[in-house]
């Protein structure tokens, strides 16, 4: 049973930071790309970053402005996303997601931003 798992969440004032952890299981992590979305309060869910499974490269909204890093530990099946310099507008549930695993999704992780 595919399962993502994500924590690291909380409050922080603005330009604070956070690193967001996914924990995964029921599948070959090593095999797969993973990305993180968010949900922002009365928004559609949106793609933050994806981290690819060979490379790894990453890729990033145009939003993340050089301000969050996604990466992989494949040793522990886990993703991560450091996210540095946070914005009041960066406040969001924050959800893992792997591309290929159908629409499996954690419980997320909230992210509230303080001005």
């Amino acid at each position: 049973q595919v399962q993502l798992v994500e924590s690291g969440g909380g409050l922080v004032q603005a330009g604070g930071s956070l690193r967001l952890s996914c924990a995964t299981s029921g599948f070959p992590f090593i095999t797969y790309a993973v990305q993180w979305h968010r949900q922002r309060p009365g928004k559609e869910r949106e793609l933050v970053a994806t981290i690819t499974s060979t490379g790894p490269s990453t890729s990033y909204a145009g939003f993340v402005e050089g301000r969050f890093t996604i990466s992989r530990d494949n040793l522990k099946n886990s993703a991560y996303l450091q996210m540095n310099s946070l914005k009041p507008e960066d406040t969001a549930t924050y959800y893992c997601y792997v591309p290929g695993l159908g629409s499996v999704w954690g419980p997320g992780t909230q992210v509230t931003v303080s001005s």
